[in-house]
């Protein structure tokens, strides 16, 4: 998969130190999959949501770090492509606010 603002996860992990190995992993994983669907996606991560935002766009939620924070992406899968959206703190992510941006 191509990843989209790559550099934005460094940022990210430089905000939230304990996050940068589980970012860092997710981030090897991901260029080298192959998704078709939310299907493939959780036969890596099984743990993966796919969730409606307010704009009514689906987004795919990781949980990360022990369920401490999530990497909201959107995902073309016809394309092959990976779009960076936000990495939130469990506490951010229930508040819902993000959803408002996609």
């Amino acid at each position: 998969m191509r990843i989209i603002k790559r550099t934005t996860l460094a940022g990210y992990w430089r905000r939230h130190a304990d996050a940068q190995t589980p970012i860092r992993q997710w981030l090897t994983v991901a260029r080298a999959a192959d998704w078709t669907s939310i299907r493939d996606v959780r036969q890596t991560f099984p743990l993966a949501d796919a969730v409606v935002a307010r704009s009514g766009n689906t987004v795919t939620v990781f949980n990360f770090g022990g369920n401490d924070y999530r990497l909201v992406v959107s995902i073309k899968y016809r394309w092959g492509v990976v779009y960076i959206r936000d990495f939130l703190t469990h506490a951010e992510y229930d508040k819902d606010a993000w959803k408002n941006r996609h």
